[in-house]
């Protein structure tokens, strides 16, 4: 089968992480008979670089034009100055925002080889844990209406979060189907106790929640959300909330896996089509060291194999061999202090493919 991915490398440890990313699909396409083409474009700091532009319109027209996209990381100090409408994180708004990806799926798993890198006590995850977050990601205050008043020589900034109730039943369908493909079992978080618009949350996902009655449905404050993640993580399988929420608890459910580096997402719309890439930033402290860790951009093909192309195969043969090069004990440097370098971990798992 041949496919067309849309490559955006972006900027930090974006261009090494993903060179390694496509050596493990050039290894799928050898082993299962695919034809992968990639179409290379920019979006970030290195297209303000280039072009002036975070996002330019080009690169909204590769990924349109492709099976789904690929991407590194965006952003460093170097671009600090920039104006907020032209900053690198704004191409990732303006993606998203453009291709309606609205729904981002964020695994998070206590790999066993790596129990001794979680910072929470043994005995608070003697069973592991496996859940994924699904965040909200084109509505909230990343997209409401921002701005800043003077009043007396004081500033005052402002950012509206909301969402409406289709928003919210479309995020919410995507949670309760992929609870009923797992465990059935689907928390939703919220501040109803205090936000209008997380009533109108609560409200939508009780009345949806009639259509999945064979899924187990609870709520949650989301200060009580982040201190059960860090206190019983095992008690999760699906959480479903809204952008700035799932912004923080999935970082904060990242971090007890063991490292930052470890954890894949992607960012869907209606059809499938999706972006691919790891959670964590650029790191520009480490760029062009050698010692990134590839695998939450090599585990991002692997869902990008599994949601967007329908190769469940591929992906199973990806995360498969990941699993089986951290049971051997080979780490990267935010695993261990014997380490591999960035393309030698990514040497042993091509080799277990």
């Amino acid at each position: 089968m041949k496919f067309k991915i849309a490559v955006i490398k972006g900027d930090g440890i974006g261009p090494e992480i993903v060179d390694q990313a496509i050596r493990v699909i050039d290894k799928i396409a050898e082993k299962y008979n695919h034809t992968f083409d990639f179409s290379f474009c920019l979006a970030g700091g290195s297209a303000i670089d280039a072009t002036g532009n975070t996002l330019p319109e080009e690169t909204i027209e590769i990924c349109r034009e492709s099976d789904s996209i690929l991407l590194g990381a965006v952003g460093g100090p170097k671009w600090d100055a920039m104006p907020s409408g032209n900053r690198p994180e704004n191409a990732l708004l303006g993606i998203r925002s453009k291709l309606d990806l609205f729904a981002n799926i964020r695994p998070a798993i206590m790999y066993n080889a790596l129990s001794d890198a979680c910072p929470i006590r043994k005995e608070f995850i003697s069973d592991g844990f496996d859940m994924v977050i699904v965040r909200e990601l084109t509505g909230d205050v990343y997209f409401g209406e921002k701005g800043r008043t003077q009043s007396g020589g004081v500033t005052t900034g402002y950012d509206i979060m909301k969402y409406s109730e289709t928003e919210v039943e479309r995020i919410g369908r995507r949670a309760f189907e992929m609870a009923m493909k797992r465990s059935k079992k689907l928390c939703s978080v919220d501040k109803a106790n205090v936000l209008e618009t997380s009533r109108v949350w609560r409200e939508t996902m009780h009345r949806i929640r009639e259509e999945y009655p064979e899924v187990d449905y609870s709520d949650m404050y989301v200060d009580n959300a982040a201190m059960q993640l860090v206190r019983n993580p095992g008690q999760f399988d699906v959480i479903v909330t809204g952008n700035l929420f799932g912004d923080i608890l999935s970082d904060e459910a990242s971090m007890i896996t063991g490292s930052i580096g470890m954890l894949p997402s992607a960012s869907l719309n209606e059809t499938g089509f999706g972006m691919y890439e790891p959670i964590h930033g650029s790191a520009p402290d480490i760029t062009g060291k050698g010692i990134a860790n590839p695998i939450a951009t090599i585990l991002s093909t692997a869902m990008m194999m599994r949601y967007s192309l329908n190769l469940a195969d591929e992906a199973s043969a990806i995360e498969t061999a990941v699993e089986k090069v951290l049971d051997l004990g080979y780490r990267t440097a935010d695993l261990g202090k014997d380490y591999l370098s960035t393309s030698e971990i990514t040497d042993k798992i091509i080799s277990y493919i």
